[in-house]
């Protein structure tokens, strides 16, 4: 039984607690945050964009911490889980590393690319696994379609656009401090980067126009990802927190196969989830085929994503989706995209 200890308890450390419940071979075996009201169970006043707000939670036979140093000196943890603001990722999953724990660290891995190096390096010197929590592999719509990539059921991939757009995230204080969140080019744009580097490999360049906050931060993304062996492949992405709030949140892809289209769009409409368009696929007979996928509860693509971090932890292999070499590179990414938006011009990775 794989024991994890969960360090921050906001929404997000609250969304990992429920999903490690129906995790395989683990359990949380401690939590650790200075609210001594949270160490209680009174999570009354957490919640976010989606799921269950908190409320009182049995923490019966949890260990309880108010610093992580006692976290991390507790023999009986294997995992730490690592919930809290982006600019605090690196020093605590070094720490943890070299407290002999291994590490999964909600994304973005950092808010800087020396952070992220530096937490890449301290893994490969301590041998234990970092992994960074991209969850959006493990979503069904997501999932298939990696899988119907990776596999060319449809051929191959003609072209792809993706795009992720919020309203202003005035349920989170740390989301809305760019300084500590990395904006939402890196926040929220970075589930995207990562799945098209997983999807496509590394481009060689990228041109990007947007809107930015102190020339620094983008609050908006328009990118195109451009391969030089591949000069017939257009993928883009739009991405930011431009929208107004009658659509708090919307997400979805088009990808264009030899053999077909693939469509998926949802959104939260005036405060309702709406399923826009279930993933779909677009077949050359003109027909559209709605494949089953599964739950769509989101805190069950956590279950998946923790259970891929528990399983990595057992083989001793890190899970692709999970690493956090690519958790780095897709930082850079994002970096790479702002500075396209800064000078005007493409920008070689």
């Amino acid at each position: 039984m794989i024991s994890i200890g969960i360090v921050g308890l906001g929404f997000m450390g609250m969304t990992h607690y429920r999903g490690i419940k129906k995790v395989r071979g683990a359990k949380v075996g401690a939590i650790c945050t200075r609210d001594k009201q949270k160490l209680q169970g009174d999570w009354r006043g957490l919640g976010g964009n989606f799921g269950e707000p908190g409320g009182q939670e049995d923490l019966s036979g949890i260990r309880t911490y108010q610093e992580v140093a006692d976290l991390f000196a507790d023999p009986n943890i294997d995992l730490v889980d690592i919930c809290l603001p982006t600019d605090q990722h690196c020093e605590v999953a070094i720490q943890a590393m070299r407290a002999g724990k291994h590490v999964l660290v909600e994304k973005p891995i950092a808010l800087s690319l020396k952070d992220a190096d530096r937490m890449v390096r301290v893994s490969q010197e301590t041998g234990k696994l970092l992994m960074v929590a991209h969850v959006l592999p493990f979503f069904p719509e997501f999932a298939y379609l990696q899988k119907v990539i990776e596999t060319e059921k449809f051929g191959a991939v003609k072209a792809a656009h993706f795009k992720r757009i919020i309203s202003s995230p005035n349920w989170s204080a740390g989301l809305m401090n760019m300084a500590r969140s990395g904006g939402p080019g890196v926040d929220l744009h970075i589930h995207d980067t990562h799945f098209i580097l997983l999807l496509f490999g590394k481009p060689d360049q990228v041109r990007a126009d947007g809107r930015l906050v102190d020339n620094k931060y983008a609050e908006y993304l328009s990118t195109s990802y451009r391969y030089t062996d591949q000069p017939n492949l257009c993928i883009t992405c739009a991405s930011g927190a431009i929208s107004q709030k009658g659509r708090a949140f919307t997400h979805g892809f088009e990808v264009y196969l030899e053999k077909a289209t693939v469509v998926f769009e949802f959104a939260t409409l005036a405060g309702e989830p709406r399923l826009i368009m279930p993933v779909t696929v677009l077949t050359l007979n003109g027909k559209a085929q709605v494949p089953r996928l599964g739950a769509a509860d989101p805190v069950v693509a956590f279950t998946r994503e923790i259970q891929a971090a528990v399983d990595s932890v057992r083989s001793g292999t890190v899970n692709a989706a999970l690493s956090g070499e690519n958790g780095a590179h897709a930082l850079r990414l994002c970096f790479k995209e702002v500075q396209s938006v800064q000078s005007g011009r493409t920008v070689r990775v």
